[in-house]
Order: structure tokens, then C-alpha cells, then sequence
């Protein structure tokens, strides 16, 4: 996902430069948008501008005391409140239930206050030959893991629903659990409307002003929650909901950043991990201005693929000529032309160039056999027709916001995640230059006009929370096998974090998928997908080396 404010393209360049991990939501084509739901009250309040995460000493799970309460509480489990996004998108719920669980907001002090965590489960399809539980989370950070059930339930049809109630959460500061709140529904419309300057010195100006803006608005709304939204307190969160639901092991499926939570419950409670898989895996070692530099190239070398296949094999239906070799760079400047010429769209706001970057990228997700479809019908429409309403409409779902204009607490989440689990330190003047030099040599459509003043200030400058977790190899010594999962063309997590996740584990094994878009969970590819059920199901560990083509 992204952080902040609009870039070049919007979701991947001012991350990068903020210095927060800017990682995927994992949804196939189908799932709906992240939208809002009926939101759980967010502590509000001052917090200190140099408090501290939760130190990791801190005593927690089942043998603290302190928690005994929280471990032991049981969850009222009933009929989902009726979703009026859910009946319009003809999703099936039946059977599903929802509930709540109850948290400390400080592990530190877990008498002092509480929040509640939304969840979903959709029950075993087979009682009978039930494992036990398979909690999921889709990305993002900030991304909806009871909409990855609701939305998705389709994707765990067959073996995983037979045999596991599937359950879903959201995780703290997002969703409907007490989610961090910065800016109204017009304020957000606002800033995604405006494009970036194209001046170095401009953009650099408005980015301090728009960080600033934001840090202040997320402070002022949602203060007492910012410093313990990080992805360290959440993974406590899981091992309360694995005890409570009565698993003594827990059995996951994280995507994307799904993956970091996953990695870091292995790292605060190896002995409780059952069958764990990490798919579309984050290097937590990685600093995070070389992960985003990463994703940038990723991203372009994504892009290029896209464009080479709509000449070669869609030429009756592709906008952008007849030379594969220049389809990439005639898209690219169309997009870019949007700053000085927007498209208006139905609703009258304007399509300009971060917006449809947004788009664009949103659409590169996915891979040759779903989402390269629309990206080549929206970039038809815009480029032929002068229409843009169907890239608004992927960077609207990109960015949470709904058919009626309402925004999901998707944005506010993300970066206040993200600065809770890494703020990146300013780069020195070499790390910054190698960053650009990179940037401009392999992503030179997605990155035009970067410099290095784009790099110099440090990740979460003006974050009003200020964290202590850095990026750090995780052993996880003691834990039961891993399963990650990389697939080799995805752009949002390169496949070479899939190969540095699993060697950094004392306890893992690789699995590949060789193919576009990012994550193999949802794919379609058998391969995987028996992979994946005969690990959660039996605890059979593919051979090391497996590749699904």
C-alpha cells in the first residue's frame, strides 16, 4: 500500500521516501474494495512524542498473570450484522459468525485499558475431520482480515474450510478495531486529488507540509493509540485469539505483510506455532529505503511485462502501438501528460496523474490471467475514449474509498503501523545516491524526475510516535517448520524476501511459484494450492527446491 501523500506513482515514491513499509493487501480480482465498516470507538488522547513500543522482555503470553483475564475470556460468537456491500456484491455469508475479543492496549499495563479486536469465522465445513482453527490476514498493513474472509471465502473452498474454521481479524488500529482515525472522508478527496509538484525543491516543501499535516491530524484524533498499533502488539493479539478459540498451537496464513505479523508471533511465541505459511513474504532484515527501491524496480519491471504482452498477444484490444519495445514508455507518458491535463470523471473530481499511477499499479497486483485485462481496458478508455472513471475506480479501491465516497481507515492504518514497526533513519549521503542511481537505471519510468533531496530525511520524520523496533534477521529458534512462499514475478514483495525470510528461520522451507502477481494463495495454481493443504491438513512440508510452474 502507500503512506502519506501522492508520488510518482503515488503509492510507491513518497513511501519509499517516508521510509514506512509500503506492502500489498492480498485480494484476488473478486474480493470487494476495503471499505468501512461499523467501527469499534478509537482510544483517543495525548501521547508523548518519544514513547516506546512495548519492550520485547516484557513478560506476556498465557504464564503472565496479568493476562489471565484476557486468555481466559470466551468470545460470543453470532450472526453477522447484515453488510449492505456484501448483498450487493452477492457474497454468500451463511454460516459465518462474528464476535469480539478483548485486548490490552499496553501489554505493559494490561489493566489499564482495552480494546476490542473484530473477527469472523466461518465455521468447518466437515466437523468431523476439523484440525482446528486457521487464522488469516490479508496485508497491508491495514488491510481487513474479516473482509478476506467475507469477501474471499471462496478461496479456502475445498480442503481448508473442510477441515478448519477459518478466521479472520482485524488487526488492531485497523478496520472495525479501534481503528486510527486522522481525516474525513472530503479531507482524504482532498489530498488524493492533488498531484505532486514536479519541481524537486516543491515536492520536497509539500511533503514535509503534507507529513506534518498528517502526523498532527492522526495525533490529535487518535493519540493514545498510536504507540501501540505496531505489528509486535498485534502478533500478542493472535496468541490471545489461538487460546481463547482453544488451538495450543497456532495454524496461519499471512499475506504480504501477513507475513511480518506471522514472522514476528514465530519470533514472541516460537513454541506456540503450529503450521504457519508466510506467502509473498517481507524480509524483515531489509532496511526499508532498499525494500521500497525494490519495489519500485518490481513494480516497473512488471509494468513492462504488461505492456510487451497487450502488443504481442491483445494487439485487436491494446492502446499502446505496435512496438512492444516502446508500449511501457508510451503508457508511462500518457499517465504523466495527466498532471498538466486531467480527465474529469462522472462524479466531476479530476483524474490526474498520481491517481492514475494508483490505478495503474493497483491493477499490476494481479497477474496475465486477471487483472491485466482491465488495467489494458482502463488504459483504453483513458487513452482512446478520454475517459478515466475505470482507473478512478481502481485507485478508489486501492485506496479504500467507496461508491458512495466513504473512506476506510486503510491509509491512517498503514502508516501508523508502519512507523510503529520501523522508522528508517536518514540515509547517508552514499545509501541515498546508490538508491537513485538504482531507481533511475531500472525503474526510469516509475521514478522520473527523483533526486536524491528526495531521500534525505529520515522514515516517519514527524511522526509524533517514535519507535524502537528496527529491522532485524528473524531465527525464531524453537519454532514447528515454516512455510513461505514466493512467487518469482511478483512486484509488491520480490521473490529474492521469500529467499531471505526463509533463510534467516532456524525451522523453513521455499516454495515457488513461477509466475506474475503478487502471492500464490488465490492464484489458481494447483500446484500451490496442494501444497498449501496438504502442509495445513497433514503437516507435510514440501521438498526443499519445490518450484509450481
Amino acid at each position: 500500500m502507500k503512506t502519506f501523500r501522492a508520488a510518482r506513482p503515488r503509492v510507491l515514491l513518497t513511501a519509499v521516501a517516508a521510509g514506512t513499509l509500503l506492502l500489498a493487501t492480498a485480494c484476488t480480482d473478486d474480493h470487494a474494495s476495503s471499505q468501512d465498516k461499523a467501527a469499534a470507538p478509537a482510544a483517543t488522547g495525548a501521547a508523548s512524542p518519544t514513547a516506546t513500543p512495548t519492550p520485547t522482555a516484557t513478560p506476556t503470553g498465557e504464564a503472565d498473570p496479568a493476562l489471565k483475564p484476557f486468555y481466559g475470556q470466551q468470545i460470543v460468537w453470532a450472526d453477522c450484522p447484515a453488510d449492505p456491500k456484501a448483498e450487493k456484491a452477492k457474497v454468500d455469508t451463511t454460516g459465518m459468525k462474528c464476535g469480539k475479543l478483548h485486548v490490552p492496549l499496553d501489554y505493559a499495563h494490561p489493566a489499564a485499558d482495552a480494546i476490542d479486536l473484530a473477527l469472523i469465522k466461518h465455521p468447518a465445513a466437515k466437523p468431523d475431520q476439523r484440525v482446528g482453527s486457521l487464522m488469516v490476514n490479508p496485508g497491508g498493513p491495514g488491510a481487513s482480515g474479516v473482509e478476506m474472509v467475507e469477501f474471499g471465502a471462496k478461496d479456502f473452498e475445498g480442503t481448508l474450510h473442510d477441515r478448519f474454521d477459518v478466521i479472520g481479524f482485524d488487526p488492531r488500529g485497523t478496520g472495525a478495531s479501534a481503528p486510527v482515525v486522522c481525516y474525513d472522508d472530503q479531507q482524504h478527496d482532498a489530498l488524493n486529488q492533488e498531484d505532486e509538484p514536479v519541481d524537486p525543491a516543491e515536492r520536497k516543501a509539500a511533503r514535509v507540509k503534507q507529513s506534518t499535516d498528517h502526523a498532527a491530524a492522526c495525533q490529535a484524533k487518535s493519540g493514545k493509540l498510536l504507540p501501540f498499533v505496531g505489528t509486535r502488539n498485534t502478533a500478542r493479539d493472535l496468541d490471545v485469539l489461538r487460546a481463547v478459540v482453544g488451538d495450543k498451537k497456532l495454524n496461519y496464513l499471512g499475506i504480504s505483510y501477513g507475513t511480518y505479523l506471522g514472522a514476528l508471533y514465530a519470533e514472541e511465541f516460537p513454541k506456540n506455532t503450529g503450521r504457519l505459511i508466510l506467502d509473498g513474504a517481507v524480509d524483515p532484515a531489509e532496511d526499508t529505503l532498499d525494500h521500497g527501491v525494490d519495489q519500485q524496480v518490481g513494480f516497473e519491471k512488471s509494468f513492462e511485462r504488461f505492456a510487451a504482452d497487450c502488443v504481442e498477444n491483445h494487439a485487436d484490444e491494446c492502446p499502446l502501438g505496435k512496438d512492444k519495445d516502446q508500449a511501457a514508455k508510451k503508457a508511462a507518458d500518457f499517465l504523466d501528460g495527466l498532471h498538466d491535463h486531467p480527465l474529469t470523471v462522472k462524479d466531476g473530481r479530476k483524474l490526474g496523474r498520481d491517481q492514475a499511477w494508483t490505478g495503474v499499479i493497483s491493477m499490476l497486483y494481479g497477474d496475465e490471467k486477471t487483472s491485466w485485462k482491465y488495467l489494458r481496458a482502463s488504459l483504453g478508455w483513458a487513452m482512446v475514449r478520454d475517459k478515466g472513471d475505470f482507473l478512478m475506480a481502481f485507485a478508489d479501491d486501492y485506496n479504500g474509498r467507496d461508491e458512495q465516497g466513504h473512506y476506510s481507515p486503510l491509509d491512517e492504518a498503514h502508516t501508523a503501523i508502519s512507523c510503529a514497526d520501523a522508522a528508517r533513519p536518514a540515509p547517508t549521503p552514499e545509501h541515498a545516491k546508490a538508491a537513485v542511481d538504482r531507481l533511475l537505471a531500472q525503474a526510469p519510468l516509475l521514478s522520473k524526475g527523483v533526486t536524491v533531496d528526495d531521500y534525505t530525511e529520515p522514515g516517519c520524520a514527524h511522526w509524533p510516535f517514535k519507535t524502537q523496533e528496527k529491522p532485524h534477521t528473524i531465527r525464531a529458534e524453537g519454532s514447528a517448520p515454516i512455510l513461505v512462499v514466493g512467487s518469482t514475478g511478483d512486484p509488491a514483495t520480490p521473490y529474492a524476501s521469500a529467499e531471505a525470510l526463509a533463510k534467516g528461520f532456524a525451522n523453513a522451507t521455499l516454495l515457488t511459484r513461477v509466475g506474475e502477481g503478487h502471492g500464490a494463495f488465490g492464484k489458481g495454481n494447483a500446484c500451490i494450492d496442494k501444497a498449501m493443504a496438504a502442509y495445513l491438513t497433514e503437516g507435510t512440508v514440501p521438498a526443499a527446491g519445490t518450484r509450481c510452474e
